[in-house]
C-alpha cells in the first residue's frame, strides 16, 4: 500500500506540474521557461511521470483492491498536488523535485512487484 500511495502520488504531482508548466502562456515564460530544450525536458519529465502513474496504478490494482488506486487516482493524489504541492512549491520547482522522486520509484515499482 505505502509503495503504491508514494510511487503514484509522485509521479501524479510530476505530471500535473509538467502539464501545468506546458499551458503557460509564452509571455509568462521568461528566463530558462522560455528555451525551447527547457520545455522539452519538462515534456519529456511529464511523459516519464505518466508512464510511471500507469506502472503504479497497474501495482496497485494487483496488489490491493481494484477501487482504492482508482479513487487515488482520480481523486486523492489530484486534490493533495492541488492544495498542497502546487502551493507550497509552485510547479517548476515541484516538478524537479517530484522527478527526481519519480526516478527513485521507478526502481522501487520494480523491485516490489
Amino acid at each position: 500500500m505505502i509503495t503504491f500511495l508514494i510511487t503514484g502520488f509522485v509521479s501524479m504531482s510530476a505530471a500535473l506540474s509538467a502539464g501545468a508548466i506546458n499551458k503557460l502562456p509564452e509571455e509568462k515564460k521568461v528566463g530558462r521557461l522560455a528555451e525551447k530544450n527547457t520545455q522539452v525536458a519538462f515534456v519529456l519529465a511529464g511523459n516519464l511521470a505518466a508512464l510511471t502513474l500507469i506502472g503504479a496504478l497497474a501495482f496497485g490494482v494487483r496488489q490491493l483492491e481494484w477501487w482504492i488506486p482508482l479513487l487515488c487516482v482520480f481523486v486523492t493524489f489530484p486534490v493533495v498536488h492541488i492544495l498542497i504541492m502546487q502551493r507550497l512549491l509552485g510547479d517548476v520547482k515541484n516538478l524537479i523535485l517530484m522527478t527526481l522522486l519519480v526516478l527513485i520509484s521507478i526502481p522501487t515499482l520494480y523491485y516490489y512487484w
